[in-house]
């Protein structure tokens, strides 16, 4: 009889422990081991959505979910007509974990508590007979004819016949994947806040505008977003700030963080539309005071500091507006120019894009194309999602595809 298979899953979060689960179950008689280096598995599922754990997004057609991905989402096409958001939502459903849809689609547990899920992919795990080793960092990896040579920091030494390589944006991961004749196109930072400091929006922090809509230009790179902007202690967050840092990632990162960022607080308005408006407004209610009667859909403390930036004077009313400080009131409101001197961080939750290039694997099965036997998942690959429960789906769909694939038993 056959010696069982040794598959050795590296790297225990998201797309780990659904790599191993769906292996196990799949193949039920192959030996299947995580290694985590950390001393615990599943941090960042812990911590993610403010420990609420934001699982996927409730968007169930492929052609619209790849769009949410800045880097991946030609690549994931395939693999979501496979495993999509819904087939997530079943998953945990026959584990009797339910998850419930929030406004802007997001999908969290009913708990609400993100240990719902560590506690679910755990038992999962361990029923499928999975293996876990916490505090296992991986030293080296070597391929010898057909098997794997693991060498662990501690001095211990494995061997498996198939490896998942699930270990996020970690640079060891990228070191492995380097070792065994992969490039790596090199990671920054996506999903970022905006660091501006700027009299405008100073002492405004939690004043939010829904929607606003946020551009950039960088040399030949035009990108624009449209969503909630959120005024903050250091500068600008919200959707659409987030959205804009994943797409232009790359190019603020060569740009050293330092870029021209135009504000439309009133994206629905142009120049002509809202001229007319506010001549409106100034013939309907000539006696009202500027700065204390908003006349637009924006916060009146943003309404009050812009109209300062106009030189109009705290006591100006309309009747008395003259043309110039009227124009540059419209160009503050739907042309504003801010200056961007560096990046934040978002929440908890640290994403970068780069990594193992996608045309080095095989994405029906999520083998490498370079080197056979082994695997990729989750965030080691160059894909990154926009938030909103897009990353966690893209380590679930890579993650259970791989899983699947090893679960094949070969001669």
């Amino acid at each position: 009889m056959s010696e069982p298979q040794k598959i050795i899953v590296i790297g225990g979060g998201a797309a780990g422990f659904m790599g191993a689960i769906a292996c196990a179950e799949g193949h039920p008689h192959a030996q299947v081991t995580i290694l985590e280096a950390g001393r615990e598995p599943l941090t960042k599922v812990k911590i993610s959505g403010g420990g609420r754990c934001n699982v996927t997004h409730s968007c169930f057609d492929p052609a619209i979910l790849v769009q949410h991905y800045p880097r991946g989402g030609k690549a994931l096409r395939g693999p979501f007509s496979r495993f999509q958001p819904q087939d997530t939502i079943d998953w945990f459903g026959q584990r009797q974990i339910k998850l419930k849809t929030e406004a802007d689609g997001r999908m969290f547990p009913t708990t609400d508590d993100s240990m719902t899920i560590v506690e679910c992919l755990m038992e999962s795990a361990k029923a499928a007979r999975a293996k876990l080793y916490a505090g296992a960092a991986v030293k080296t990896i070597e391929k010898i004819d057909n098997s794997f040579q693991i060498t662990l920091r501690s001095g211990q030494v494995m061997a498996a016949d198939k490896v998942l390589l699930a270990t996020g944006s970690s640079p060891q991961g990228h070191a492995i994947a380097t070792s065994l004749g992969h490039t790596i196109e090199s990671p920054v930072p996506s999903l970022f806040t905006f660091n501006i400091k700027d009299s405008r929006i100073e002492g405004l922090a939690g004043v939010a505008v829904n929607p606003g809509q946020v551009k950039l230009q960088i040399g030949k790179h035009k990108l624009e977003q449209t969503g909630p902007v959120l005024i903050t202690h250091w500068g600008l967050s919200g959707p659409a700030v987030l959205k804009l840092s994943a797409w232009g990632a790359r190019i603020l990162h060569n740009a050293k963080y330092n870029a021209k960022l135009t504000i439309n607080w009133l994206p629905k308005h142009n120049l002509e539309t809202l001229n007319k408006e506010l001549l409106m407004v100034k013939g309907q209610l000539p006696r009202r005071v500027i700065a204390t009667s908003c006349p637009v859909m924006i916060p009146k403390r943003l309404w009050e500091s812009l109209t300062l930036t106009a030189g109009i004077a705290s006591d100006l009313r309309w009747a008395d507006l003259p043309k110039k400080s009227l124009n540059k009131l419209m160009l503050e409101l739907i042309q504003g120019q801010y200056q961007i001197t560096g990046k934040g961080v978002f929440k908890e939750e640290f994403v970068t894009c780069g990594g193992v290039p996608l045309k080095q694997v095989n994405f029906k099965t999520m083998e490498s194309k370079i080197c056979p036997g082994l695997y990729f998942a989750g965030e080691v690959l160059d894909i990154d999602g926009v938030t909103g429960g897009f990353n966690f789906q893209s380590a679930w769909t890579t993650g259970w595809l791989a899983g699947q694939a090893m679960s094949e038993i070969t001669a």
